[in-house]
């Protein structure tokens, strides 16, 4: 199984209603339950890990999980409100205003030997994914870098910081933080937005380098329209392109690259620590097209609604499925 362990939420997206007003749509995401959601569609078993609420939303969030056969055995449901992000583009880029005080994504709690007391050790898990709006704050970040450290060694880490500015109040501890992530992790990938954050710009290849140098497995920078460029100790640089695509908005691409690059690794036997060492130029090339082909599909439609295998046939064949 694969997992993807951080939040849960409603997003409310912009429509303009048909008297011309705008309007806002709820629609269930979360960078993590969307990466679960699109592993599960392209046909890995994937589970999430956090919480959920019971209430109203709460109930769509499961449901949407199960329909697309999230295993949520590890998500933890309580009374606390669901976590809401109200959505509006600016200049092309998503922009989220968060409401996100007590609630169940906030109240998530790693319990330690959990997962083996419910049936699946750490050894039946391929790997691990952690990110987004969990580690803004200094409990859900402690409680996820617990389980990360607990997997360690058994089960391939991925990270991506998916930073939200607008969640962080101390950017300097926020920075620690995530470093402390990255460096812990086996796979890290990030937007080219969210390294500008992070590190104020620049060449992306002395930080990639460096992680790599300190362990890393794979460090991946998604680009936009610019495409992606990948660093792995054996591989070396590959890089690829965006495929072209009308765009409907960004919202979940890079949830849908995520997804698309844990399932693809895990498909070509490339997921475990010592078999993604070992992946070929070729390889990774292959699957960092997969994943960028995921994404930009997730472009063409309004949402993060990352694609089933149906809708991405062709992108399978040419990764060798």
């Amino acid at each position: 199984m694969l997992l993807s362990c951080g939040d849960a939420l409603i997003d409310f997206l912009p429509v303009t209603s048909t008297d011309g007003r705008e309007a806002l749509v709820p629609v269930v995401g979360g960078s993590c339950l969307n990466i679960a959601v699109g592993m599960a569609r392209l046909g890995a078993p994937a589970g999430f890990v956090g919480g959920i609420s019971n209430d109203l939303f709460g109930r769509m969030i499961a449901d949407h999980a199960s329909a697309s056969e999230v295993d949520l055995r590890y998500a933890t449901r309580s009374d606390h409100q669901t976590t809401l992000a109200f959505v509006r583009t600016v200049d092309g880029e998503p922009q989220y205003g968060f409401y996100d005080a007590a609630t169940a994504s906030r109240n998530w709690v790693y319990r330690r030997g959990a997962i083996a007391s419910d049936g699946m050790a750490f050894a039946d898990i391929q790997a691990i994914h952690v990110g987004s709006t969990t580690l803004t704050h200094d409990v859900g970040a402690a409680e996820a870098l617990a389980m990360v450290e607990d997997a360690r060694g058994s089960v391939n880490i991925s990270f991506d910081p998916n930073c939200r500015p607008n969640l962080v109040n101390d950017k300097s501890r926020y920075v620690d933080q995530m470093d402390a992530f990255a460096a812990k992790a086996d796979i890290v990938r990030m937007s080219d937005v969210d390294f500008e954050f992070l590190y104020g710009g620049g060449d992306h290849a002395p930080r990639a380098t460096s992680l790599i140098a300190a362990g890393a497995g794979l460090v991946v920078i998604t680009r936009g329209i610019k495409g992606a460029q990948a660093w792995h100790q054996q591989a070396g640089v590959v890089e690829v392109q965006a495929p072209t695509v009308k765009v409907v908005d960004t919202i979940g691409a890079g949830d849908s690259f995520q997804a698309a690059l844990l399932f693809a690794l895990r498909a070509i036997g490339r997921i475990g620590r010592a078999s993604l060492a070992q992946i070929t130029p070729g390889e990774l090339s292959r699957v960092l097209s997969f994943a960028a082909d995921c994404a930009a599909f997730t472009c063409g439609r309004a949402g993060a609604d990352p694609p089933r295998a149906s809708d991405v046939g062709a992108a399978l064949a040419r990764l060798g499925l």
